[in-house]
Protein backbone atom coordinates (compact mmCIF):
# COMPACT_ATOMS: atom_id res chain seq x y z
CA UNK A 1 0.00 0.00 0.00
CA UNK A 2 1.35 3.40 -0.99
CA UNK A 3 1.43 6.66 0.90
CA UNK A 4 -1.67 8.67 -0.07
CA UNK A 5 -1.19 12.36 -0.87
CA UNK A 6 -3.05 15.20 -2.57
CA UNK A 7 -2.30 18.87 -3.25
CA UNK A 8 -3.52 22.07 -1.64
CA UNK A 9 -5.63 22.89 -4.69
CA UNK A 10 -7.88 20.15 -3.29
CA UNK A 11 -8.60 22.56 -0.42
CA UNK A 12 -9.54 20.09 2.32
CA UNK A 13 -9.11 22.01 5.58
CA UNK A 14 -5.78 21.23 7.26
CA UNK A 15 -7.42 19.67 10.33
CA UNK A 16 -9.37 17.26 8.11
CA UNK A 17 -6.24 16.35 6.16
CA UNK A 18 -4.37 15.69 9.41
CA UNK A 19 -7.24 13.63 10.78
CA UNK A 20 -7.14 11.44 7.68
CA UNK A 21 -3.35 11.20 7.60
CA UNK A 22 -3.16 12.96 4.22
CA UNK A 23 0.05 14.71 3.25
CA UNK A 24 -0.16 17.40 0.59
CA UNK A 25 1.84 19.37 -1.95
CA UNK A 26 1.52 23.11 -1.31
CA UNK A 27 0.69 25.15 -4.41
CA UNK A 28 2.08 28.70 -4.82
CA UNK A 29 0.47 32.08 -5.32
CA UNK A 30 1.80 35.63 -5.53
CA UNK A 31 0.28 38.85 -4.30
CA UNK A 32 1.65 42.29 -3.46
CA UNK A 33 5.10 41.21 -4.60
CA UNK A 34 5.34 38.20 -2.28
CA UNK A 35 5.21 34.47 -2.86
CA UNK A 36 3.19 32.17 -0.62
CA UNK A 37 2.36 28.47 -0.55
CA UNK A 38 -1.17 27.51 0.42
CA UNK A 39 -1.20 25.44 3.63
CA UNK A 40 -4.90 24.45 3.68
CA UNK A 41 -5.69 27.26 6.09
CA UNK A 42 -3.21 26.38 8.83
CA UNK A 43 -1.54 29.79 8.92
CA UNK A 44 -3.11 31.53 5.92
CA UNK A 45 -4.07 35.17 6.33
CA UNK A 46 -7.30 35.07 4.33
CA UNK A 47 -8.27 38.56 5.49
CA UNK A 48 -5.05 40.05 4.14
CA UNK A 49 -5.34 38.21 0.83
CA UNK A 50 -8.92 39.20 0.05
CA UNK A 51 -8.44 42.75 1.29
CA UNK A 52 -5.51 43.13 -1.11
CA UNK A 53 -7.54 41.74 -4.01
CA UNK A 54 -10.48 44.04 -3.25
CA UNK A 55 -8.04 46.96 -3.10
CA UNK A 56 -6.91 46.25 -6.66
CA UNK A 57 -3.92 43.96 -6.23
CA UNK A 58 -3.91 41.24 -8.89
CA UNK A 59 -2.87 37.83 -7.52
CA UNK A 60 -1.08 35.32 -9.70
CA UNK A 61 -0.45 31.60 -9.60
CA UNK A 62 2.38 29.61 -11.09
CA UNK A 63 3.21 26.00 -11.81
CA UNK A 64 5.71 24.26 -9.58
CA UNK A 65 9.01 23.35 -11.21
CA UNK A 66 10.58 19.86 -11.31
CA UNK A 67 12.89 20.67 -8.40
CA UNK A 68 9.91 21.51 -6.21
CA UNK A 69 8.37 18.12 -6.91
CA UNK A 70 11.64 16.27 -6.38
CA UNK A 71 12.12 18.01 -3.04
CA UNK A 72 8.67 16.88 -1.91
CA UNK A 73 8.75 13.32 -3.25
CA UNK A 74 12.34 12.28 -2.50
CA UNK A 75 11.88 11.73 1.28
CA UNK A 76 9.12 9.19 0.61
CA UNK A 77 11.21 7.27 -1.88
CA UNK A 78 14.21 7.37 0.45
CA UNK A 79 12.07 5.67 3.11
CA UNK A 80 11.05 3.00 0.61
CA UNK A 81 7.49 4.29 0.24
CA UNK A 82 5.49 4.38 -2.98
CA UNK A 83 3.01 7.22 -3.57
CA UNK A 84 -0.60 7.39 -4.67
CA UNK A 85 -1.34 11.01 -5.56
CA UNK A 86 -4.91 12.29 -6.02
CA UNK A 87 -4.31 15.46 -8.02
CA UNK A 88 -6.39 18.40 -9.14
CA UNK A 89 -7.40 18.63 -12.82
CA UNK A 90 -4.47 18.34 -15.22
CA UNK A 91 -6.39 20.42 -17.76
CA UNK A 92 -6.30 23.48 -15.50
CA UNK A 93 -2.52 23.78 -15.02
CA UNK A 94 0.80 23.12 -16.68
CA UNK A 95 2.31 22.05 -13.36
CA UNK A 96 1.93 18.37 -14.21
CA UNK A 97 4.50 18.66 -16.99
CA UNK A 98 6.99 19.51 -14.25
CA UNK A 99 5.75 16.56 -12.20
CA UNK A 100 6.36 14.21 -15.14
CA UNK A 101 9.90 15.52 -15.55
CA UNK A 102 10.58 15.11 -11.84
CA UNK A 103 9.27 11.55 -11.80
CA UNK A 104 11.46 10.59 -14.78
CA UNK A 105 14.55 11.85 -12.95
CA UNK A 106 13.53 10.21 -9.68
CA UNK A 107 12.98 6.90 -11.46
CA UNK A 108 16.68 6.84 -12.29
CA UNK A 109 17.58 7.24 -8.60
CA UNK A 110 14.82 5.03 -7.23
CA UNK A 111 14.00 2.47 -9.94
CA UNK A 112 12.06 0.29 -7.49
CA UNK A 113 9.74 3.06 -6.36
CA UNK A 114 6.58 4.31 -8.09
CA UNK A 115 4.25 7.29 -7.94
CA UNK A 116 0.76 6.64 -9.27
CA UNK A 117 -1.13 9.83 -10.14
CA UNK A 118 -4.93 9.83 -10.24
CA UNK A 119 -6.28 12.85 -12.12
CA UNK A 120 -9.45 13.88 -10.27
CA UNK A 121 -10.48 16.05 -13.24
CA UNK A 122 -11.69 18.60 -10.71
CA UNK A 123 -10.53 21.51 -8.59
CA UNK A 124 -10.99 22.88 -5.08
CA UNK A 125 -13.06 20.49 -2.98
CA UNK A 126 -14.16 18.71 -6.14
CA UNK A 127 -10.67 17.21 -5.97
CA UNK A 128 -10.53 17.34 -2.18
CA UNK A 129 -13.65 15.25 -1.66
CA UNK A 130 -12.09 12.56 -3.85
CA UNK A 131 -8.93 12.60 -1.74
CA UNK A 132 -11.09 12.52 1.39
CA UNK A 133 -13.06 9.46 0.33
CA UNK A 134 -9.90 7.73 -0.91
CA UNK A 135 -8.30 8.39 2.48
CA UNK A 136 -11.19 6.72 4.27
CA UNK A 137 -10.48 3.55 2.28
CA UNK A 138 -6.72 3.95 2.75
CA UNK A 139 -7.17 4.11 6.52
CA UNK A 140 -9.13 0.86 6.36
CA UNK A 141 -6.20 -0.84 4.66
CA UNK A 142 -7.47 -0.80 1.06
CA UNK A 143 -4.88 -1.56 -1.61
CA UNK A 144 -3.84 0.92 -4.30
CA UNK A 145 -5.81 -1.08 -6.83
CA UNK A 146 -8.94 -0.97 -4.68
CA UNK A 147 -8.62 2.78 -4.12
CA UNK A 148 -8.04 3.48 -7.82
CA UNK A 149 -10.98 1.30 -8.80
CA UNK A 150 -13.19 3.25 -6.40
CA UNK A 151 -11.94 6.62 -7.65
CA UNK A 152 -12.48 5.77 -11.31
CA UNK A 153 -16.20 5.45 -10.60
CA UNK A 154 -16.51 8.01 -7.82
CA UNK A 155 -14.94 10.86 -9.80
CA UNK A 156 -17.86 10.83 -12.25
CA UNK A 157 -20.28 11.47 -9.37
CA UNK A 158 -18.59 14.54 -7.91
CA UNK A 159 -20.66 17.64 -8.69
CA UNK A 160 -19.15 21.12 -8.58
CA UNK A 161 -21.24 24.23 -9.15
CA UNK A 162 -20.19 27.80 -8.48
CA UNK A 163 -21.01 31.37 -9.35
CA UNK A 164 -18.72 34.39 -9.40
CA UNK A 165 -19.54 37.93 -8.37
CA UNK A 166 -17.19 39.74 -10.77
CA UNK A 167 -16.68 38.41 -14.29
CA UNK A 168 -13.48 40.40 -14.73
CA UNK A 169 -11.56 37.86 -12.65
CA UNK A 170 -12.55 35.14 -15.11
CA UNK A 171 -11.53 37.44 -17.97
CA UNK A 172 -8.00 37.76 -16.56
CA UNK A 173 -7.79 33.98 -16.36
CA UNK A 174 -8.88 33.58 -19.97
CA UNK A 175 -12.22 32.00 -19.01
CA UNK A 176 -14.37 34.85 -20.29
CA UNK A 177 -13.86 37.36 -23.11
CA UNK A 178 -13.49 41.03 -22.29
CA UNK A 179 -16.69 41.93 -24.10
CA UNK A 180 -18.66 39.19 -22.35
CA UNK A 181 -17.26 40.24 -18.98
CA UNK A 182 -18.23 43.89 -19.45
CA UNK A 183 -21.65 43.02 -20.86
CA UNK A 184 -22.32 40.52 -18.11
CA UNK A 185 -21.32 43.01 -15.43
CA UNK A 186 -23.60 45.70 -16.89
CA UNK A 187 -26.51 43.29 -17.20
CA UNK A 188 -25.97 41.78 -13.76
CA UNK A 189 -25.49 38.28 -15.16
CA UNK A 190 -24.04 35.66 -12.82
CA UNK A 191 -22.72 32.65 -14.71
CA UNK A 192 -23.12 29.25 -13.10
CA UNK A 193 -20.00 27.25 -13.84
CA UNK A 194 -19.01 23.65 -13.37
CA UNK A 195 -16.13 21.26 -13.95
CA UNK A 196 -16.88 18.88 -16.80
CA UNK A 197 -15.87 15.24 -17.11
CA UNK A 198 -12.69 16.29 -18.93
CA UNK A 199 -11.61 18.48 -16.01
CA UNK A 200 -12.22 21.75 -17.83
CA UNK A 201 -14.16 24.77 -16.64
CA UNK A 202 -17.50 25.20 -18.41
CA UNK A 203 -20.61 27.38 -18.22
CA UNK A 204 -23.95 25.80 -17.34
CA UNK A 205 -26.16 28.87 -17.27
CA UNK A 206 -26.17 32.67 -17.06
CA UNK A 207 -28.44 33.81 -14.28
CA UNK A 208 -29.84 37.27 -13.75
CA UNK A 209 -29.08 38.53 -10.27
CA UNK A 210 -27.05 37.42 -7.27
CA UNK A 211 -29.89 36.14 -5.08
CA UNK A 212 -31.30 34.03 -7.87
CA UNK A 213 -27.86 32.56 -8.50
CA UNK A 214 -27.53 31.58 -4.83
CA UNK A 215 -30.98 30.04 -4.77
CA UNK A 216 -30.12 28.10 -7.92
CA UNK A 217 -27.04 26.63 -6.24
CA UNK A 218 -29.20 25.46 -3.34
CA UNK A 219 -31.71 23.95 -5.76
CA UNK A 220 -28.94 22.03 -7.50
CA UNK A 221 -27.91 20.39 -4.24
CA UNK A 222 -31.50 19.65 -3.26
CA UNK A 223 -32.29 18.03 -6.59
CA UNK A 224 -29.04 16.17 -7.26
CA UNK A 225 -27.55 15.15 -3.91
CA UNK A 226 -27.39 11.35 -4.00
CA UNK A 227 -25.17 10.47 -1.02
CA UNK A 228 -25.94 12.16 2.29
CA UNK A 229 -23.12 10.24 4.00
CA UNK A 230 -20.57 12.30 2.11
CA UNK A 231 -20.04 15.94 3.00
CA UNK A 232 -21.74 18.74 1.10
CA UNK A 233 -19.20 21.54 0.91
CA UNK A 234 -20.40 25.14 0.72
CA UNK A 235 -17.47 27.43 -0.04
CA UNK A 236 -17.21 31.19 -0.23
CA UNK A 237 -14.50 33.59 -1.34
CA UNK A 238 -14.81 36.21 1.38
CA UNK A 239 -18.61 36.45 1.41
CA UNK A 240 -19.41 34.43 4.55
CA UNK A 241 -22.91 35.81 5.14
CA UNK A 242 -24.03 34.70 1.70
CA UNK A 243 -22.31 31.37 2.21
CA UNK A 244 -24.22 30.87 5.44
CA UNK A 245 -27.46 31.76 3.68
CA UNK A 246 -26.70 29.23 0.96
CA UNK A 247 -26.03 26.59 3.63
CA UNK A 248 -29.35 27.39 5.31
CA UNK A 249 -31.23 27.17 2.01
CA UNK A 250 -29.73 23.73 1.41
CA UNK A 251 -30.63 22.50 4.88
CA UNK A 252 -34.22 23.71 4.45
CA UNK A 253 -34.53 21.38 1.47
CA UNK A 254 -32.19 18.58 2.59
CA UNK A 255 -32.12 18.65 6.43
CA UNK A 256 -30.03 15.46 6.69
CA UNK A 257 -27.23 16.77 4.51
CA UNK A 258 -23.81 17.00 6.20
CA UNK A 259 -23.01 20.56 5.18
CA UNK A 260 -19.46 21.81 5.75
CA UNK A 261 -18.72 25.53 5.43
CA UNK A 262 -15.32 26.66 4.24
CA UNK A 263 -13.51 29.65 2.77
CA UNK A 264 -11.95 29.46 -0.70
CA UNK A 265 -8.16 29.45 -0.55
CA UNK A 266 -5.91 32.05 -2.20
CA UNK A 267 -4.83 29.90 -5.16
CA UNK A 268 -8.39 29.20 -6.30
CA UNK A 269 -9.43 32.68 -5.15
CA UNK A 270 -6.81 34.19 -7.47
CA UNK A 271 -8.80 32.91 -10.44
CA UNK A 272 -12.41 33.27 -9.33
CA UNK A 273 -12.14 36.42 -7.21
CA UNK A 274 -13.90 37.62 -4.05
CA UNK A 275 -17.62 36.93 -3.87
CA UNK A 276 -17.45 33.49 -5.43
CA UNK A 277 -19.82 30.90 -3.98
CA UNK A 278 -19.75 27.18 -4.69
CA UNK A 279 -21.20 23.82 -3.75
CA UNK A 280 -19.48 20.44 -3.98
CA UNK A 281 -21.30 17.19 -3.32
CA UNK A 282 -21.83 13.62 -4.50
CA UNK A 283 -24.61 13.10 -7.03
CA UNK A 284 -25.50 10.41 -9.52
CA UNK A 285 -23.26 11.90 -12.21
CA UNK A 286 -21.35 15.03 -13.05
CA UNK A 287 -23.31 17.83 -14.72
CA UNK A 288 -23.28 18.03 -18.50
CA UNK A 289 -22.01 21.43 -19.66
CA UNK A 290 -23.90 23.52 -22.17
CA UNK A 291 -20.93 25.44 -23.53
CA UNK A 292 -17.16 25.63 -23.35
Amino acid sequence: MSRLIFDSNGELWFTRAEELGLDYISMPYYIDGQEYYYDLGKATDFRKFYDLVRAGNVPKTQALNPEDYKKFLTPYFEKGEDILYVSFSHKLSGTFQSLDLALKELKERFPERKCTVFNSNSISLGAGIQAEEAAKLWNKGASDEEILSFLQTFTDRVCVYFTVDDLMHLKRGGRCSGLAAVAGTVLGLKPMLTIGADGGLTVLAKISGRKKAIRTLAEKVAAELADEECSVYVVDADCPAEGDWLRDLILEKRPNAKVVRQIVGPVIGSHCGPGTLGVIFVGEKRPIPLEK
